[in-house]
C-alpha cells in the first residue's frame, strides 16, 4: 500500500507559476509510473502528465505541453509538476496517482492507476 499526498496548490494570477509536489509513503515510488490529473467543477477528471518509473519517458496533455514539467525524485519518494504561464482554465483540483508498472510504462487514463492522492486545489485568477 502507498499513500500519496499532494501539496503546493493555491491561488495564483494568470501568467503565474506553481510547483505541485506529491509525496509518497508506505512504499517506494520507484515501483510506480506516476501521473498528474485534474478535475474542474462539473467536468470529468482529465490527464495532465505522466512519467515512467525511471523518469526518462514522459507524456503531456496537449493543453499543458510546453508550459508544464513533470519530474520525479525517487530518492525523496516525490513527484513534481511545475506549471508555468497558468491561465484561468487551469483552475481545478490536481491529483497525483501511482501505477504499478513495468519500467517504460506510462498511464494515460485515470482508470489505469492503482493509487490516488486526495488532491490539491489550484485556482488561477484572471
Amino acid at each position: 500500500q502507498v499513500q500519496l499526498v499532494e501539496s503546493g496548490g493555491g491561488l495564483v494570477q494568470a501568467g503565474g507559476s506553481l510547483r505541485l509536489s506529491c509525496a509518497a509513503s508506505g512504499r517506494t515510488i520507484g515501483s510506480f509510473a506516476m501521473g498528474w490529473f485534474r478535475q474542474a467543477p462539473g467536468k470529468e477528471r482529465e490527464f495532465v502528465a505522466a512519467i515512467n518509473r525511471g523518469g526518462g519517458v514522459i507524456k503531456y496533455a496537449d493543453s499543458v505541453k510546453g508550459r508544464s514539467t513533470i519530474s520525479r525524485d525517487n530518492a525523496k519518494n516525490t513527484v513534481y509538476l511545475q506549471m508555468n504561464s497558468l491561465e484561468p482554465d487551469a483552475t481545478a483540483v490536481y491529483y497525483c496517482a501511482g501505477l504499478i508498472a513495468g519500467w517504460t510504462t506510462l498511464g494515460l487514463g485515470a482508470d489505469e492507476y492503482d493509487y490516488w492522492g486526495q488532491g490539491t486545489q489550484v485556482t488561477v485568477s484572471s
